[in-house]
């Protein structure tokens, strides 16, 4: 089965994050009935997917996450929260 991929352009993703708004570079991935953000954060792109209860979840390679020390818990959860804000 071949599906088809549809990459829109590129957003600025406003995020509160203690108390300062940041925006990330962002864009939108559709793979048939089901789509990923990708979110550029502080250089490293992390992919945000829905779960089974439509809370987006991060998704990192282990080795990003060890070489990567920017990439906060808390800063992901707050960039999650907002992907949802916007996606409902």
């Amino acid at each position: 089965m071949v599906t088809k991929t549809v990459m829109n352009g590129t957003f600025d993703l406003p995020v509160s994050f203690k108390g300062e708004s940041y925006f990330f570079s962002s864009r939108l991935l559709q793979h048939g009935y089901t789509h990923k953000f990708v979110v550029d954060v502080n250089g490293q792109p992390v992919y945000f997917e829905p779960d089974e209860e439509r809370n987006y979840r991060a998704i990192i390679e282990t080795a990003d996450i060890k070489s990567n020390k920017e990439l906060n818990l808390e800063l992901l959860k707050a960039i999650a929260h907002a992907i949802e804000a916007i996606a409902k």
